[in-house]
């Protein structure tokens, strides 16, 4: 069961994300160990939703309207944040200083804004419970399983994001501080459309 969830988390890794591209930018600009702190903040919180998925949190909050609208619109606000701060770091403009990505960039402060950008997100539970009910129906799925196969999604993150931590360290060394910036402001634009794209989605 636990490979079944590291298949299926794999799948869901191909659809690259904000954190993916941030987790690889980290490395390009300051190595894979702080990238991989990371990687290590990402993959808590994502076995802490898919945890809170199986012990029912998703029925709750689907009950809640209001609740699931505030919690969207906070999560695009966050995004779009730490995006434009990302985008004008570039010209030495910085919207808060504890977001500043262009610096090198301590341990703390990585697993600190993973666990946030992570966080900011907290529907992902929506998306755990329908798939756990899924299984449940198809598969008749027992409440030990679905720990089994939930800690296998969670491996899937922590090893595909440590590959991008990899690489990302990797092509550092190819890099000039012109594509750097470019790198910046491209992983800015793409945060700043996901949290448009949360906002102006239905729920």
């Amino acid at each position: 069961m636990i490979l079944k969830g590291f298949r299926f988390g794999m799948l869901l890794q191909i659809a690259v994300g904000p954190i993916c591209l941030f987790i690889f930018q980290t490395a390009a600009s300051s190595g894979f160990l702080t990238a991989e702190t990371g990687v290590l903040g990402v993959t808590i919180i994502d076995g802490l939703y898919i945890l809170a998925a199986i012990f029912g949190i998703g029925t709750i909050l689907n009950k809640y309207e209001k609740a699931k609208k505030m919690i969207k619109y906070f999560g695009a606000f966050v995004l779009i944040i730490f995006g434009t701060s990302n985008v004008v770091g570039v010209w030495g403009i910085s919207l808060i200083p504890s977001l500043n990505f262009l610096t090198k960039q301590s341990m703390e402060s990585v697993f600190l804004k993973t666990l946030i950008l992570t966080l900011s997100n907290p529907l992902t539970i929506l998306f755990w419970a329908g798939v756990f009910s899924t299984k449940i129906s198809e598969e008749n799925m027992q409440q030990k399983d679905m720990y089994s196969f939930g800690l296998g999604a969670v491996l899937s993150t922590l090893f595909f994001l440590t590959v991008i931590s990899i690489s990302g360290s990797f092509i550092n060394n190819f890099l000039e501080s012109s594509v750097l910036n470019s790198l910046n402001i491209i992983v800015g634009l793409v945060l700043i459309a996901f949290g448009i794209k949360t906002t102006v989605k239905k729920s």
